[in-house]
């Protein structure tokens, strides 16, 4: 068992579907997870949830996203579409030369077609928001109720930085996920 770098990852948007799915994921991993969401109440659930499932569980709540994601070594907005661009705005500064991963699906309200134009896709965007970091697609096919039990389960991944496209993969692999490389951001 090679020895791992432990990492910090901010999930933003800790309280929703699925950030409150993924962050017990990432705390089971043994990485130092921080929770943050605009609903405290969501997030300190999310929080309790984690505590109790995983004693040793290196986790703490962050009060505010641009602090947090100042603090972290990989930023997941787990927010709506809707919300990527004024969370970009927010953290931009603070995520320079930072993994930032993309999980969002740009559904429309019904969830029968996608909100971006053909020839985008909510990762690209994202990196155009963040020119500074290192955006990556991935977890976006994956449903929040399946992250409970995640062996086996294909990860698609995609991503301009190479190192990036890495580090994400072998996060995937520790929990429990099959890493498949798609390719460039273009791919997502």
């Amino acid at each position: 068992n090679q020895a791992r770098m432990k990492k910090t990852i901010a999930v933003i948007g800790a309280g929703g579907a699925m950030g409150a799915a993924l962050s017990p994921r990432l705390a089971a991993s043994g990485h130092r997870i921080l929770l943050m969401d605009k609903d405290s109440g969501k997030c300190q659930k999310t929080f309790d949830e984690i505590c109790s499932e995983f004693s040793n569980a290196d986790i703490e709540i962050v009060s505010c996203i641009h602090e947090g994601s100042w603090e972290a070594d990989i930023i997941i907005p787990a927010v709506a579409y809707g919300a990527q661009k004024e969370v970009a705005d927010y953290i931009r500064d603070v995520v320079t030369g930072k993994i930032v991963i993309c999980l969002t699906n740009p559904f429309n309200d019904e969830k029968n077609a996608l909100v971006t134009s053909p020839n985008s896709s909510a990762a690209e965007e994202l990196q155009r928001y963040l020119p500074y970091s290192k955006v990556v697609k991935a977890f976006n096919t994956i449903f929040a109720s399946e992250f409970r039990n995640l062996k086996d389960t294909d990860c698609f991944i995609a991503g301009d930085d190479t190192s990036a496209v890495t580090a994400v993969a072998s996060l995937a692999r520790e929990l429990g996920m099959i890493p498949h490389v798609a390719g460039k951001l273009q791919a997502s």
